[in-house]
């Protein structure tokens, strides 16, 4: 009589499901260690670029990677592509003479020399710099440490710069305010001289000096037109700036807040007024001392720039002033 087949259970068997299990366990336990490990990205940004040039997808030639790190000749270096990974130091096959590699690079990389490979026919000296290198045949680099020296060796060259940039700007202010402060002084004795200092303010800054006339000394209310007895504070004035004539003078005309209430005349508003009088103290000057016309400037400020507060009547007359600025020597402006 013949056996009975044995008959098969519906499903897998269970060892499979077992197996399963375990292959599942497996996978999460790798994914959670891939999760908590850390990656050198820079190391890996390289090592990527590596293979893409081994394999001809640039162009041949040598590219820089970095401070010192080359990649070869294209598909040509593919033979040699385990000496890139080893000049950039994630070689990981650990042998004794690459050890000792890595640490006459890396220490060379620390005291500013030069780092040797010794791997292979592309023996040479790679200089920490990045420099190319002079070995008896290819190309090589120091190890990965060199480029981070390197690196970090240009941004303190960089912030040294800066540093002496500020110290440089900082000397050259100081030199262009003592300069305005000795031409200040000599102003002041001029006008003390001529008796005119108390109606003139004198002060200055590392490009100027600044002489402030009020506009109540040189005009009526509302009028850009020189009052009489101004012009004797003007020659006076004048005769001072005669001595510097060879540089830059800038005249600015001021006015307060209080708006224009002429609604027929040629000025119409504080802008109009402020360029009207620094114009007529230009024309005077021109017109009455030996002063170059190339040389002086003059333009209106209006109600932009006031010095004191215009919500009273001594802050409004102060406000109400013309300005003359001599450019000292050393100032860009002169």
């Amino acid at each position: 009589m013949a056996k009975k087949p044995e008959e098969i259970k519906p499903g897998l068997p269970a060892w499979q499901g077992t197996f399963g299990d375990l292959m599942n366990l497996l996978l999460c336990f790798f994914v959670l260690l891939f999760s908590m490990a850390t990656m050198d990205a820079q190391k890996f940004e390289e090592v990527a670029a590596s293979f893409s040039s081994a394999f001809g997808i640039f162009q041949g030639g040598e590219a820089a990677l970095g401070q010192g790190a080359l990649v070869g000749d294209g598909i040509s270096q593919l033979n040699q592509l385990s000496n890139y990974i080893i000049s950039m130091g994630v070689s990981q096959s650990g042998s004794q003479d690459e050890d000792i590699t890595d640490s006459e690079g890396e220490n060379a990389s620390e005291s500013g020399g030069a780092g040797i490979n010794t791997e292979g026919d592309t023996s040479g000296i790679m200089q920490g710099t990045g420099g190319e290198g002079n070995g008896s045949e290819g190309d090589a680099t120091g190890t990965g440490s060199e480029g981070d020296s390197t690196e970090m060796s240009t941004e303190s060259d960089a912030t040294q710069q800066g540093a002496n940039s500020e110290e440089t700007q900082e000397a050259a202010e100081a030199e262009q305010l003592k300069a305005s402060e000795t031409l200040a002084a000599e102003v002041n004795e001029a006008l003390d001289t001529l008796d005119v200092a108390k109606q003139v303010d004198v002060n200055f800054t590392s490009q100027f000096v600044q002489l402030t006339l009020q506009g109540a000394i040189l005009f009526d209310t509302g009028n850009a037109v020189l009052k009489p007895g101004a012009d004797s504070i003007l020659n006076k004035v004048g005769s001072v700036l005669e001595r510097y004539a060879g540089g830059t003078i800038e005249i600015e005309g001021h006015t307060d807040n209080v708006p224009m209430h002429r609604s027929s005349g040629k000025i119409t508003n504080n802008d109009e007024l402020s360029d009207a009088r620094a114009l007529s103290v230009f024309y005077y000057f021109i017109e009455n001392t030996n002063l170059d016309p190339s040389k002086l400037k003059h333009s209106g400020r209006g109600e932009y720039e006031p010095v004191a507060d215009n919500s009273t009547p001594e802050g409004r007359a102060r406000n109400r002033r013309v300005e003359i600025r001599i450019y000292n020597p050393l100032s860009p402006m002169y």
